[in-house]
């Protein structure tokens, strides 16, 4: 007996049952006297089984024993071999008490694997590991809410272990799906149903946890299981009551106001810390199930959990990913472009909060991109706004669903052009001169092939100018030249001689936010007579020497365009302000002496236009006019501190408010202001005078004689490409008839009406003669420059319309031959299909 007590402390079962049957036949003793020997003895069973068994109590409320566990974990640290046994009979237990609903003793089971787990961390703990998820999945299938919530919490505690060797063929697919599915939770009971859906968020945290470190894990981040993990998420933090408790990004609270634990916070610290474990490679796969949900869930319209979402995902993820998400945004515009308005601009809304917080960092070569996309897309827009409304037009009556769906397509196209602004407005300065090229090459401009007068052409050209005042609102460059290159200025200038009143104001509204560097315009506001122009406390820095290039090469160009500006007849009190507000800019940033002068000549010219009114142009039109010169030049005067000048301003302004009200900017633009029906040209002391003025800028040294030279503006190809054609365009008229056949009275009416007046003809001829030479005397070589460079044009286009028609053959009512494999074939052209040249038609 000695021998077998010796040989009881081996736990191998074959050779224990081997030495007693071996005793028992030595010493002739039938086994049956000792029923305590082998299966039916309990001091025969293993040691690690006998361990095992005294942590449980008689009574499972006593809990485990905590005397009999210390002697467990030592013997489990002493002999790490024996722990996938042990761990195989605790799971055989625990398997056996949760069919026979014995759940006081799986608690018991479930607390000795945790202890084992928190002591045991050598290399043998791998096969122990697979027992204790079999043990964990057992407890997730049953349908006991507390044994889910036990197996959870396990999971958690393991997950929570560093292990020191990666695991090679353990998968998660089982856990992934069981907590996801416990995330959707309806139980019945709220209170219950929180608690499963709380122990389902920690189950994926901990599977993030355990799996996004391991490289040998990187299955997770697979499409298969990125559906399961975000959409668990977003669905709890979708949930009404608890979204108002999360707090703002990056402090989310993990309990809630009864100190009970809060799904939403929870789901979304597990979000966050699953998108900022997130790889280059992995950024698609963590963001297309968030857009998915949003689709199912139609969280699209209102968007405040989706631009919510967004912002969580842009403020997780590493700043180098921030345009995998914008493309990927940008991608799901794409597939959504017909969708409804509203969708279409809440998808539009959350580019704009995703571009914001890119924007601060590095977005990479997605800048032009997020352009083209939302420029593409307003266009399609303006499209479908104009389609809805031809179909709506063309019907017996006006439906009130029309009505709704132009304006969802006018919020679909302020979404878009606020993101434009929103997103070239934090661009660093060089990226937002880019953009604005782009932009602008995206604008229709009459006169090119591709773009006819039309609404929808007037619409495009008023959005894209919109969008652009967002992204010039605020730039600063240091020079002119590199904030208005000509690719851009042309254009720009071009628009600006549109017929559409609201076109001009959003030019002139880009070049006060590119050209006002100091930040004036505010102080500006509002076309008035200035009494104190010093308190306005005007910044202002000395000109450089490239701002003064920029307008010796463009200063004409913008003094044209002024002047052509203002005698629109279609100009309304803001076109006024605007073009006094530039005006005053323009002297503040950019004037030198020379261009002062300039200035001074362009009002004067303008005076001159509205006394002669050339071209019919109304009364209110004439009047705005010469309020917009007076306060002007009273603005100018004050700003070069010219005394004599500021007198001659100041009186005429006063003779104005005595006899002439209409004439002054406070009177013209208000309602009902009474006008005359003339303007007389003979009461001098209502007009500001070339000599006075001229007499006034001696002293301070000013080249007061180029204020003799009146302003005319240039004509170029650009009047004829952007402008109606004017309905008295000079006609050549020719009349051959026999004079005998006329009566006398009849042959005197006419030849004075068609014989010249030579000597008036000479006249005129000797005074365009002394202009020109004057004109070439003192003008400025720009100005003389900017003109040769307009006939030559022009000269060029005529030119090369001869050639054209010259090198090409005549039709030919015949046919046309051409060669087409070989084989000629005669094309008949119909006579009335011909065009012929305008001297062959009579």
């Amino acid at each position: 007996m000695v021998f077998i007590d010796a040989m009881l402390g081996s736990d191998d079962n074959h050779t224990l049952c081997f030495i007693v049957v071996t005793c028992c036949v030595f010493f002739k003793i039938s086994m049956f006297c000792f029923p305590g020997v082998c299966g039916c003895c309990g001091p025969l069973r293993p040691r690690y089984k006998r361990l095992v068994d005294n942590i449980f109590p008689e009574d499972p409320k006593d809990g485990l024993s905590k005397s009999d566990m210390e002697k467990l974990t030592f013997y489990a640290v002493s002999a790490p071999e024996k722990l996938d046994r042990i761990g195989a009979y605790l799971a055989e237990r625990l398997s056996r008490d949760v069919v026979r609903h014995r759940y006081g003793y799986v608690v018991i089971a479930m607390e000795a694997l945790d202890q084992l787990l928190m002591a045991c961390h050598s290399q043998s703990i791998k096969p122990f590991v697979e027992s204790f998820l079999h043990m964990v999945a057992k407890l997730l299938e049953s349908r006991e809410p507390d044994l889910q919530v036990l197996g959870t919490n396990s999971f958690v505690k393991f997950a929570n272990i560093e292990e020191d060797t990666p695991s090679y063929h353990r998968r998660y697919d089982f856990f992934v799906s069981q907590f996801s599915a416990m995330c959707h939770s309806t139980h019945e009971d709220p209170e219950t149903r929180t608690r499963i859906r709380v122990a389902g968020i920690k189950g994926l945290q901990g599977v993030v946890r355990k799996t996004v470190n391991d490289e040998l894990q990187a299955i997770i981040w697979e499409p298969q299981h990125m559906d399961k993990l975000i959409p668990s998420m977003l669905f709890n933090m979708q949930d009404a009551e608890d979204l108002d408790r999360v707090g703002p990004p990056g402090t989310p609270s993990e309990t809630g106001q009864d100190g009970e634990e809060n799904p939403a916070s929870l789901a979304e610290s597990c979000f966050r810390e699953l998108l900022g474990r997130a790889a280059y490679g992995n950024m698609n796969n963590a963001v297309r199930p968030v857009l998915v949900h949003l689709d199912n869930h139609r969280l699209w319209e209102p968007n405040e959990f989706a631009v919510s979402c967004f912002r969580i995902i842009m403020y997780s993820i590493q700043a180098q990913h921030s345009h995998h998400v914008i493309q990927q945004v940008l991608g799901h515009l794409d597939t959504h472009n017909k969708n409804t308005p509203r969708m279409r601009a809440g998808i539009v809304q959350v580019l704009l909060e995703t571009v914001a917080i890119a924007a601060k960092g590095s977005v990479g070569p997605t800048v032009l991109e997020v352009f083209n996309t939302l420029l593409k897309h307003l266009r399609m827009s303006v499209d479908f706004e104009l389609g809805e409304n031809s179909r709506r037009n063309s019907g017996a009556s006006v439906s009130s669903s029309g009505r709704v769906k132009e304006s969802e397509e006018r919020i679909v196209q302020n979404a878009i052009i606020q993101t434009i602004g929103f997103f070239g407005g934090n661009l660093p300065d060089y990226q937002r001169a880019e953009v604005m090229m782009f932009i602008m090459g995206k604008v229709p401009v009459y006169g090119t092939p591709c773009h006819t007068l039309d609404t929808g052409t007037k619409r495009i050209q008023a959005m894209l100018l919109s969008s652009l005042i967002m992204v010039t609102s605020g730039f600063k460059s240091k020079t002119m030249v590199a904030a208005l290159p000509a690719p851009f200025l042309d254009p720009l200038f071009s628009i600006s001689l549109m017929e559409d009143c609201e076109l001009r104001q959003l030019v002139l509204e880009i070049l006060l936010n590119i050209i006002d560097r100091h930040d004036n315009r505010a102080k500006l506001r509002g076309i008035r007579i200035i009494p104190n122009v010093a308190a306005l406390k005007i910044k202002r820095e000395k000109i450089s020497k490239q701002d003064v290039g920029f307008m010796k090469k463009h200063g004409q160009q913008l003094y044209r365009h002024i002047y052509l500006g203002c005698k629109e007849e279609d100009n309304g009190h803001k076109n006024f302000e605007l073009l006094f507000t530039t005006l005053a800019v323009l002297t503040i940033e950019l004037a030198n002496e020379e261009v002062v002068v300039d200035l001074i000549r362009l009002a004067l010219a303008l005076q001159d236009m509205s006394l002669a009114n050339e071209e019919n142009m109304p009364m209110v039109i004439r009047c705005g006019i010469m309020a917009l010169v007076a306060a002007y030049l009273n603005f100018l005067s004050q700003m070069i501190a010219n005394p004599a000048f500021c007198q001659h301003v100041s009186k005429v302004i006063e003779m104005r408010n005595l006899e002439a009200p209409y004439l002054l900017p406070e009177h013209i633009f208000r309602e009902k202001c009474p006008l005359p029906n003339c303007l007389e040209k003979e009461d001098r002391s209502l007009y500001f005078q070339t000599v006075d003025l001229a007499e006034c800028l001696v002293a301070p040294g000013y080249n007061a004689e180029r204020l003799s030279i009146p302003y005319v503006p240039q004509v170029t190809d650009e009047d004829r490409l952007t402008r109606r054609k004017s309905l008295v365009d000079t006609i050549s008229l020719q009349v051959d008839f026999p004079s005998d056949s006329l009566p006398d009275k009849v042959r005197l009416n006419i030849s004075a009406l068609f014989s010249p007046d030579t000597t008036g003809l000479e006249e005129q001829e000797k005074e365009k003669r002394r202009q020109v030479m004057e004109k070439f005397q003192k003008a400025p070589f720009e100005e003389i420059a900017a003109h040769c460079e307009s006939k030559a044009n022009m000269l060029h286009d005529r030119l090369a319309q001869i050639f054209e028609l010259t090198i090409r053959p005549p039709p030919s009512p015949s046919g046309v031959v051409s060669i087409s494999a070989g084989h000629a074939q005669h094309q008949s052209v119909p006579v009335y299909e011909m065009k012929f040249p305008d001297l062959c038609v009579y």
